[in-house]
């Protein structure tokens, strides 16, 4: 099937109503630039779709009349394209959230034709254990070319471990932010605040880099900068991070979000509360949070089946 941005979508009036949705996307609900993208690449490959399927142009009024079986034969398309269950039900969610959209702007209320999206298996997230975590920082820093990009990869890389960032939440943080205190004040999705602890050695190592850092640091100014002092971007904290994976022997699981899923795990097994600990995380959903009692669970019986004699 062809990809959004190209040609033949040109033919289907509702593509403009795709469009107007993106825009609505990111004024109105706030959403990344990444999940933009993504949504909308889904509305114009279900618009390409119906008019495969139907075998006419589709207009607004079309995108109102969806059955089930129309549904189903757009997710049985993809899953024949390769697409695994994970991405076929996150492209279902993004189907039915544009489907709402056009209703809503047809002043009707979205009649969503119920279809079962594909059984996702359930995978937990796999910590790391803390000296590993630690060493992978370290290790990331060494690599670095120049010592003032060290110092900026390691205090990143702690701040992901050390406090339970995301990383787009980490390079989103302004010079204001500095002097840290106990806490950082933390804009999460959708422009949710919460604030997170600091720890001494993390703060320690903010201030290294802002002492070393070659670019002025100030006001709305990113904190974490690249190079050529614009917004580090994360790509290079992911391949800083997977360099460093490689050359330590860790396994391919732990990646920059996995620093932050062990910040999560170990603090749950130091007996952390629940919802303090969403809180920390940021999830809107408690639901979210407690996956991570599966994984303190699944790290007990590991030790049990390794330590005991009759295990």
């Amino acid at each position: 099937m062809a990809d959004a941005s190209s040609g033949p979508l040109t033919d289907h009036p509702a593509k403009g109503l795709a469009t107007s949705w993106a825009s609505h996307l990111q004024h109105d609900r706030r959403r990344s630039p990444h999940t933009i993208r993504a949504y909308i690449a889904t509305a114009y490959r279900f618009i390409e779709f119906l008019g495969l399927h139907r075998g006419h142009e589709i207009g607004p009024p079309d995108v109102l009349d969806i059955s089930a079986s129309d549904l189903r034969a757009f997710l049985a398309s993809r899953r024949a394209e390769g697409l695994g269950a994970s991405s076929t039900a996150r492209e279902l969610s993004a189907v039915r959230a544009f489907l709402k959209y056009a209703a809503a702007q047809a002043g009707s209320h979205a009649a969503l034709p119920r279809t079962r999206g594909p059984k996702r298996p359930r995978t937990l997230p796999r910590p790391a254990a803390p000296d590993e975590a630690l060493e992978l920082a370290v290790d990331a820093a060494e690599a670095a070319h120049q010592p003032w990009i060290a110092a900026r990869d390691l205090a990143v890389l702690l701040l992901l471990y050390g406090s339970g960032l995301r990383v787009a939440e980490a390079l989103s943080l302004t010079a204001r932010a500095v002097p840290a205190g106990s806490t950082l004040r933390v804009t999460g999705k959708r422009s949710k605040m919460r604030v997170v602890p600091i720890l001494p050695a993390v703060r320690e190592a903010i201030d290294a880099y802002v002492r070393q850092c070659p670019y002025p640091l100030d006001g709305d100014r990113p904190l974490f900068v690249g190079a050529r002092g614009g917004p580090l971007n994360p790509d290079l904290v992911r391949r800083s991070v997977a360099a460093a994976r490689r050359r330590l022997g860790l396994p391919e699981s732990l990646t920059p979000h996995a620093l932050r899923h062990s910040f999560a795990t170990h603090l749950l097994a130091r007996g952390a509360d629940l919802r303090a600990l969403q809180e920390l995380l940021g999830h809107a959903s408690l639901s979210s949070t407690q996956i991570y009692t599966a994984v303190d669970a699944a790290h007990l019986l590991d030790v049990y089946r390794h330590a005991h004699p009759r295990a």
